[in-house]
């Protein structure tokens, strides 16, 4: 079977020129589909992390990206990684996801979770919400998804949103519906999210037993919720650059596929050119996984 790769592309800073932006991302997202890595992902943010480089980097909306990676890409699945609850209404979030799908020919996953990054929702007028309110925002945006996403067009009543009608035409080609892919490691409430609601989860693979701790955690949440574990497929964030070692990293890939983690992205290091990056890693990485298992 092997470990599945995602590319996640989170930097539109190297090559430097605004003008090289597209043709850079195109290049990136078409290598690796080609190469046969299994997804695609951007981040929903609108400032650079600061983290991770200055908040003044460039940056691109997320689902607009994927729009145009759609169209030059037709194998991998596309989505963000992760949605913030906080920057789209749900029932118009899960028309973007479903527009996703029907133009990348059913392609799509909405990667989800509480957005964090206050900066750019104060500097840009997204109301801030204190975390207990964005989870249970979060916990209503996934049933409107849900809802939006089924046979019932009726309404929705929730503590913060009100639908009059969940109308969602054309529906999404994926069926029954998008995967759900809620993001994020905590152990109260977005594990519990993932074992109520979720189809996937994306954890930070930092090591093995702390993964394995993570879906021991899940796997009670599981129980608690009567939900079949086994059914929800974990996906892990690499926090390492695997071209520094692709013998180091394909051991530890087949240590995280023992714990049942089927899929890992990888993403370019600051000031790493995306194209290069993602030429190395189908070159020296994913042979090395598909031989995982």
């Amino acid at each position: 079977m092997g470990m599945k790769l995602g590319l996640h592309y989170w930097t539109y800073s190297t090559p430097g020129d605004v003008r090289s932006i597209a043709p850079t991302l195109e290049r990136s997202a078409w290598l690796a589909d080609q190469a046969g890595f299994a997804s695609f992902t951007v981040m929903d943010h609108y400032f650079q992390m600061e983290q991770q480089g200055e908040a003044t980097e460039p940056m691109l909306e997320g689902y607009t990206a994927l729009g145009y990676v759609a169209g030059h890409t037709s194998r991998a699945t596309l989505g963000l990684m992760v949605t913030g609850v906080m920057y789209r209404y749900p029932g118009l979030l899960a028309k973007i996801v479903t527009t996703l799908d029907v133009l990348s020919e059913g392609r799509a996953r909405l990667g989800i979770g509480a957005s964090w990054y206050e900066r750019e929702q104060r500097a840009l007028g997204v109301p801030v919400v204190p975390v207990a309110e964005r989870f249970e925002r979060l916990e209503e945006t996934i049933q409107i998804c849900q809802q939006m996403w089924s046979d019932n067009d009726g309404p929705y009543q929730g503590k913060h949103y009100q639908l009059a009608e969940t109308i969602c035409s054309p529906a999404p080609i994926t069926r029954p519906h998008p995967p759900i892919l809620i993001g994020g490691g905590g152990e109260q409430k977005t594990l519990r999210l993932v074992a109520k609601y979720g189809d996937a989860c994306n954890l930070f693979a930092t090591t093995p037993d702390d993964i394995a701790h993570k879906l021991d955690v899940l796997r009670t949440h599981c129980t608690n919720e009567g939900t079949d574990y086994d059914r929800i497929t974990k996906t892990a964030l690499a926090t390492v650059d695997p071209l520094d070692d692709p013998d180091g990293f394909a051991a530890a890939a087949e240590q995280y596929a023992k714990l049942g983690i089927t899929e890992l992205g990888v993403m370019p290091n600051p000031g790493q050119n995306p194209v290069e990056f993602t030429e190395k890693v189908a070159q020296q990485v994913l042979p090395r996984l598909s031989a995982i298992g």
